[in-house]
């Protein structure tokens, strides 16, 4: 079946999550300790971040859950208790410090460019917020590609649970077989597989091929390669 639709994760996919993220989420964490450093070391180790390296290490709840997931973590770190205010703060600051140090994978104007000029549909579906993502997309100057931006408070779930990709097929009319999900991320690839639509791995995140293994229908260095994977399946 060809391919009519696309749809994106995005931090490790077409964001840099090491040097988007990890400076970020430490700037994050140090303004909901508010100066008290105890509050701090919490937040770094129930976050499994590398202080000195300035990113997260593989094992960490922030790669690819959204702040619903690890919200009550941080609540705990913080000594409050968990709740929307500590989620919406969290929100709020990830939006402000990751467009601070926003840095792309590659060209994502010229890629995704270059697939609407196929005629394919584009989407993103993130753990991200969804003013996350548009924000982002918007910096980035690529938001105008994409006919389809929801994040994990969008209103249809999160990965890696199948919500936000049927939510797509269903508004688009396509069958699953018509549409590629890409993630750098195993949540990716599991909601691909929950959907039923062609699941594409990449390894510009933490992964490598071999932790894709079976689970990804192919798996590629990065989502610029999407183009010459289009053409070899004809």
């Amino acid at each position: 079946m060809t391919i009519r639709a696309i749809l994106f994760d995005k931090d490790g996919t077409f964001v840099d999550f090491d040097r988007t993220w990890g400076p970020a989420a430490f700037r994050v964490m140090d303004r909901m300790a508010r100066g008290d450093r105890g509050k701090l070391d919490r937040l770094i180790q129930v976050s499994h971040f590398d202080e000195a390296a300035m990113r997260f290490r593989p094992t960490s709840p922030l790669v690819a859950g959204s702040s619903a997931d690890y919200g009550p973590l941080w609540a705990m770190a913080l000594g409050v208790p968990f709740s929307a205010a500590v989620t919406d703060e969290m929100d709020v600051l990830f939006v402000e410090e990751g467009l601070a140090g926003l840095t792309p994978i590659g060209d994502p104007a010229a890629a995704l460019g270059a697939l609407k000029d196929r005629g394919l549909v584009l989407g993103v579906v993130t753990n991200d917020s969804e003013n996350g993502a548009r924000s982002q997309t918007a910096r980035l100057g690529i938001d105008h590609h994409f006919d389809y931006i929801v994040g994990w408070d969008s209103g249809h779930g999160r990965k890696p649970a199948p919500g936000q990709i049927q939510a797509f097929l269903d508004r688009w009319e396509m069958a699953p077989d018509e549409v590629a999900m890409i993630g750098d991320s195993l949540h990716d690839i599991h909601a691909a597989r929950a959907a039923g639509v062609v699941a594409v791995g990449v390894t510009s995140g933490p992964l490598v091929p071999e932790n894709f293994e079976a689970l990804a229908d192919v798996v590629l260095p990065s989502f610029m390669d999407l183009a010459g994977w289009l053409d070899a399946r004809g």
